[in-house]
């Protein structure tokens, strides 16, 4: 067995199933970003509650078999551990999502740099629209296979909701762990999110609609738009 000493919370950060370690008193010591994310749609108090009900009699790990739902949050199962009196944990495991929606005609599908696109489509947006803008990606993410025009038309539509914010947040990331079934195949998910204080939503029938004909799961709220890519290769 390797004895070397590793610092495992920057993997911790990274995971896409929210973590969240409590003290006795209820109080968050930490928790990753995608529990950050979480807690827009579940109280502290109520994660809290689940963690105590959920926890084994003794010290040590339990896993157990629940279905919770927050929002576009859907989990399957949690673990709650604790090894001192002091602190204990819970871990979310999101459920894969099986996508039922029409098959999309392959021919259209280029393998694309999304990064590229965003960029273009946002260079595009603000020659009308001087919007500050917060842009974080990874850069590492790899090329896939997208219906260029089609998608650029959702992009267009979904930075214009946002053309009288005083700002914008975008973001574009891989969500590790978690995957779509398309065609019987296992398809990883890249999620973009544009977050304001506030946008129009005269164009989200239409922003649906380009989601779906792009097989894309959107996520609309009064201040933020996500929209769940399919990695198709």
């Amino acid at each position: 067995m390797n004895t070397i000493s590793i610092n495992f919370e920057s993997f911790v950060e990274r995971d896409n199933n929210p973590f969240i370690l409590f003290n006795n008193q209820g109080k968050i010591i930490y928790l990753n970003n995608s529990a950050e994310i979480l807690f827009g749609y579940v109280s502290k108090q109520e994660l809290y509650n689940i963690t105590l009900s959920y926890a084994p009699k003794t010290f040590g790990y339990k896993t157990t078999l629940i279905n919770l739902n927050y929002n576009s949050y859907i989990f399957h199962s949690i673990t709650i551990g604790y090894e001192n009196e002091e602190q204990i944990s819970i871990r979310l495991y999101n459920t894969p999502r099986i996508n039922p929606i029409q098959k999309k005609d392959k021919t259209k599908l280029i393998k694309t740099d999304i990064n590229l696109l965003l960029e273009a489509n946002i260079a595009l947006f603000q020659t009308k629209n001087k919007n500050p803008i917060k842009l974080l990606t990874d850069q590492d993410l790899p090329q896939f296979k997208i219906d260029q025009n089609s998608f650029s038309k959702l992009l267009r539509k979904v930075l214009n909701s946002f053309r009288s914010s005083d700002s914008m947040d975008i973001y574009l990331k891989l969500l590790i762990g978690q995957y779509i079934i398309i065609e019987d195949k296992k398809i990883y998910i890249v999620e973009l999110g544009v977050s304001a204080n506030g946008r129009y939503c005269d164009e989200d029938e239409e922003i649906r609609r380009l989601s779906i004909d792009n097989q894309i799961k959107s996520i609309i709220s009064e201040y933020y738009i996500k929209l769940e890519i399919p990695l198709i290769n």
